[in-house]
């Protein structure tokens, strides 16, 4: 059975705002009988032991997973600031490793402009293995989110060929259903899909190669999520054995206020897992 958890993200503008910080997000995680959670690295407050080991000890007693630590990297980035984005990943699977969190998100890379995506896929793939590789010393995977928005991977192929090249079973996949060039979410018109991609192929695509799943929310206020089909979605995760944690982020903020929309979000998700057995 899927495992559901909670993105801390869903949460953004309610963390900048300061109405909420990491423990209040738990405490709302376990209050909907989350499975799980997922920490972005904005949310911690201190990286001191003394703070990582009341999230853990907040978790233990509330039956809530770590699941893994959000990192936004760019691995587009060239000289001294590709050496910086790599050394924040490296910090972040430090913190993992130190909290027994399996696992820690990161991006691909956004292209600069005027320069070939070819040029960038290489210093890519080196940065990625680089990241990996200490990950791999440090017993955490490394988990490649998919997204739009200038950064690859954007589809299904490109994310397969990523993980082709760098291949190591240290490097893996958070598949974010969302995010492929194409979604609603992700294309230049919000709430229209781009004809131009198919992007439901594209979660096909990599779906196989998942380790966890983002169910992205984006239209949530009627209770049912209006913008992705996950009438669609669902026997896709399903038809391939899919059987492991699957994260609600809810990013709709400019629909409708986080509090109201979470679990509306969670309530939504969970009746759809319900639907399809999974």
């Amino acid at each position: 059975m899927i495992k559901l958890g909670l993105q801390s993200l869903s949460y953004r503008d309610t963390f900048i705002a300061n109405e909420i910080d990491m423990f209040g997000f738990l405490q709302r995680a376990a209050d909907m009988r989350l499975d799980g959670v997922d920490l972005h690295y904005t949310h911690f407050a201190s990286t001191d032991d003394d703070y990582l080991e009341r999230i853990k000890k907040v978790c233990l007693r509330n039956g809530l997973h770590l699941s893994y630590i959000g990192v936004s990297n760019d691995f587009g980035k060239s000289g001294a600031e590709i050496e910086e984005h790599k050394t924040l990943v490296k910090k972040w699977i430090d913190v993992a490793a130190r909290m027994g969190i399996p696992m820690v998100r990161n991006f691909g890379a956004w292209i600069p402009e005027g320069e070939p995506e070819e040029d960038v896929w290489a210093r890519l793939i080196a940065a990625q293995k680089e990241v990996t590789a200490y990950a791999r010393s440090k017993g955490v995977y490394i988990g490649l989110h998919n997204h739009n928005h200038g950064c690859v991977p954007a589809t299904g192929e490109q994310t397969l060929r990523l993980l082709d090249a760098v291949d190591d079973e240290y490097y893996t996949h958070i598949l974010d259903v969302g995010q492929y060039r194409g979604s609603p979410g992700a294309s230049g018109a919000r709430g229209k899909p781009d004809p131009a991609y198919d992007f439901y192929g594209s979660i096909a695509e990599s779906a196989p190669r998942a380790v966890h799943v983002r169910a992205k929310i984006y239209r949530i206020a009627s209770g049912e999520e209006k913008w992705l089909d996950y009438d669609r979605i669902m026997p896709i995760i399903r038809d391939v054995g899919f059987n492991g944690w699957m994260s609600i982020v809810f990013e709709g903020q400019d629909e409708l206020d986080e509090p109201v929309a979470v679990p509306l979000a969670v309530s939504y998700i969970r009746s759809m897992l319900a639907k399809y057995e999974m």
